[in-house]
Formats: structure tokens, sequence, C-alpha cells
């Protein structure tokens, strides 16, 4: 399989924190996230697949994580709101081949 990089959001279960991040390997990142091996995210829960956008390119990845990072947090949640209004839990629309 392809490995495409992505941008993801994650969200805590009271939707209060948010973490951005990139990888090449989304399924396995999100297990790192829910095993709590990334320190911030498990420090404050976060670990609710909410966003996610696939990319052709590292550096294309790179470059929208940190324009998302650099957004205020009204931007990104309108961001999340148009693509997934409900909050819904994406991980299990990811292919983890």
């Amino acid at each position: 399989m392809d490995r495409n990089p992505t941008v993801y959001i994650l969200c805590s279960e009271n939707r209060r924190a948010l973490y951005i991040g990139v990888t090449t390997d989304l399924a396995r990142r999100i297990e790192k996230h829910r095993r709590g091996l990334v320190a911030h995210t498990a420090r404050y829960n976060i670990h609710r697949l909410i966003y996610f956008e696939p990319h052709e390119t590292a550096p294309d990845a790179i470059a929208r994580e940190k324009q998302l990072k650099n957004w205020r947090r009204e931007k990104k949640l309108i961001l999340i709101n148009r693509s997934n209004p409900e909050w819904r839990d994406l991980s299990g629309e990811i292919d983890s081949n």
C-alpha cells in the first residue's frame, strides 16, 4: 500500500483539546496515540480522530500542518464542522493495510 502523507486532527472527549499532526501511516499513528505513546495526547486524553486530509507529497503535508497550527481555534473549528459536523471518530474510515 502507498503511504500518503496525511495531516490529521485529534480531539479530547470534551472537545476542548485539539492536536494537529502529520504522518505517512495514519492507522499506526492513531494506534500510538490511543496507547498513550505520544506524551502530549496521552496527558490530555486526546485520541479521537475528527479530521484528516491526504496529500501527494510530504512537503505539502508539512506545509498544511504548519498552516493549520497557525490558525486561530475558531478557524480550526469551522474546518472540522464543515467536514465532520457530528465530530464522529473517523478512525474506522482509514485503511490500516
